[in-house]
């Protein structure tokens, strides 16, 4: 077997440490005028947004032979570690690549050290090439290329050692200087087996990074189109002899079937069971790409698409978290050096909790979780009582009313987005915030009632899509209502002696008193789950002007940072911003 596992130690500020166990990569010999054919696997992850711990409540839906959903706990490092070892029993020529947000919006524990933890989990259980993704630019180019190259930020490394950067390429093909063109991250990587077979690589993020990460960390670089970028590449890999090529992409589809076990995507006929960027660019992409590794849209499939000369090719994604990886096989010809396309086979697989976590992965988590204790006890707000989630998602309450204040205020500034209103989803408050007898709350409690890592994103809604809005808080909910939680100034009613949609009272709707107006535009805040459509609030989707923030968990902290003390305590808000009749 090609092996996967490294050496490194990670030294950390505390009396425990982490050995990340691993030997080193393939040899770049090769053989003398090899023969026949050889197998060649990948395996593949895309947005694991650092999730390292295997957390409860953390998993993937899939239906069962009769059509049931059954939910299945699932990702954690150490046993995608595992899970990642196992596939690769019996391969001499395996790598294992990703298609980007590997950091970023990521948990308490990654997040705190500067995502590198996540660096280290990755590079250890066998991580050999990623294109980078949006989140990788999350805190700025400079900040990506310390994580890169190595160094300590301006104020200083989190966990008191001195990072030595990523022991794996982090491609950007497409990320250029905007003046001169250049390059500004490696565009492709070549890989030579031991036996000579070569797959060159070429990483990109989507072209539209640049519209949902903060402008001021990307100054000067542009974005280039995806398929422009990867068929200038493709062509530069073919003139050095490369002709095994794999475009490792950080943008993606939205497959009709949500399971996270979709293995099959059929693309040909009157109505694809996929949308989005990726067919466009699956279907245009020069023909000499013999494979797509997908992410951006957490979504899991396996699809087959016919290239510009109507060859099959397939493209993957595997979800999101580390709870799903790509095992992709293929066979590679001596003669013509490249990948004998109609060999490509894809599966995605769960990776399920129900093998032995890897010690490796497990000592890196617990050392950084030692390390963390400081950090996650910081007193960092005051409250004068208890501040509560409601009894159902069905009502308003009163932490979901400030987190919606919170969020207004965090993006009310010009230049932070404009926000005039926040809507806060229910279903992303997880916990009570309750002071201790001082009334001191910790991060750790904070980040307990948003673990998510959700971004805050601002966007225009006219007041005929906020109505709609509302009206989806009942849309196709049978059971009960999900009722978003209004920042402070919007009110509206609610008449219960109506059905559905139309229990939303649309001309009750106000903004500081004053009606909101159908055709006017305003500038409204949500968290980044509900501005891609989450809990089934699609309109949102259809935002413009939409400009990403902070974290949601870093807005809250440092609100109330600033905002209570020992000497003026918060009292929690009060819950007259929905009126209820019958």
């Amino acid at each position: 077997m090609s092996a996967q596992r490294r050496f490194r130690t990670t030294a950390l500020a505390v009396g425990a440490s982490a050995t990340l166990v691993a030997a080193s990569g393939c040899s770049l010999f090769g053989t003398e005028d090899p023969e026949g054919t050889t197998e060649i696997q990948l395996l593949a992850l895309n947005d694991f947004h650092g999730n390292l711990e295997a957390n409860e409540g953390m998993g993937v839906t899939v239906h069962d032979e009769h059509g049931e959903e059954e939910f299945i706990e699932a990702g954690g490092a150490e046993y995608l570690a595992t899970h990642l070892d196992e596939a690769r029993e019996g391969f001499d020529n395996t790598l294992t690549v990703a298609a980007g947000d590997l950091i970023g919006a990521s948990p308490f524990l990654s997040a705190a050290f500067d995502d590198q933890p996540t660096l280290d989990s990755l590079y250890g259980m066998g991580l050999d090439v990623s294109s980078v993704g949006n989140h990788e630019f999350d805190q700025g180019i400079d900040e990506l290329q310390r994580l890169i190259h190595g160094g300590c930020p301006d104020e200083g490394c989190a966990d008191g050692q001195e990072w030595e950067g990523m022991g794996f390429p982090y491609l950007g093909a497409n990320v250029v200087d905007a003046e001169t063109g250049e390059a500004i991250l490696d565009a492709t990587y070549v890989h030579e087996f031991d036996d000579g077979a070569t797959v060159g690589f070429i990483g990109m993020t989507l072209e539209g990074t640049a519209d949902i990460v903060a402008k001021s960390g990307i100054e000067g670089i542009e974005f280039r189109n995806e398929v422009e970028t990867a068929n200038e590449h493709a062509q530069a890999l073919l003139d050095d002899g490369v002709n095994a090529i794999v475009v490792l992409l950080h943008e993606g589809g939205y497959p009709a079937a949500e399971d996270a076990d979709n293995q099959e995507c059929e693309t040909f006929g009157d109505e694809p069971s996929i949308s989005g960027p990726i067919v466009d660019m699956a279907e245009n992409m020069d023909s000499s790409i013999d494979l797509i590794v997908t992410g951006h849209t957490h979504r899991a499939y396996v699809c087959t698409f016919e290239d510009p000369n109507g060859e099959p090719r397939m493209v993957t994604s595997a979800g999101q978290y580390g709870t799903i990886f790509s095992d992709i096989r293929m066979e590679y010809d001596f003669e013509t050096s490249d990948i004998i396309r109609t060999s490509v086979e894809g599966t995605n697989i769960i990776v399920e909790r129900n093998v032995e976590a890897d010690p490796v992965q497990t000592g890196l988590i617990d050392g950084y979780n030692e390390a963390l204790a400081p950090i996650a006890q910081e007193v960092v707000g005051h409250l004068q009582e208890p501040i509560m989630l409601g009894a159902t998602r069905a009502e308003e309450f009163a932490l979901g009313n400030l987190i919606a204040d919170v969020q207004l205020a965090r993006t009310a500034e010009e230049e932070l987005g404009g926000a005039q209103i926040a809507f806060m989803n229910p279903g992303g408050v997880r916990a009570d915030l309750i002071p201790n007898d001082e009334g001191e709350v910790t991060y750790e409690q904070v980040f307990t009632v948003q673990p998510f890592g959700n971004y805050l994103v601002t966007m225009d809604l006219t007041g005929d899509q906020i109505v709609t809005l509302l009206q989806q808080q009942y849309t196709d909910r049978p059971n009960e209502p999900l009722i978003l939680l209004p920042s402070e100034g919007f009110t509206y009613t609610l008449d219960e002696s109506q059905e559905g949609e139309d229990k939303v009272l649309t001309d009750s709707l106000q903004l500081n008193g004053e009606d909101i107006e159908a055709d006017q535009t305003y500038r409204v805040t949500v968290n980044s789950f509900l501005a891609d459509g989450g809990d089934s609030f699609t309109v949102l989707t259809e935002g413009q002007n939409v400009l990403y923030g902070e974290v949601d968990v870093d807005a809250f902290k440092e609100w109330l940072q600033e905002n209570t003390s020992a000497d003026d305590l918060l009292a929690a808000p009060a819950l007259d911003r929905i009126t209820i009749v019958d």
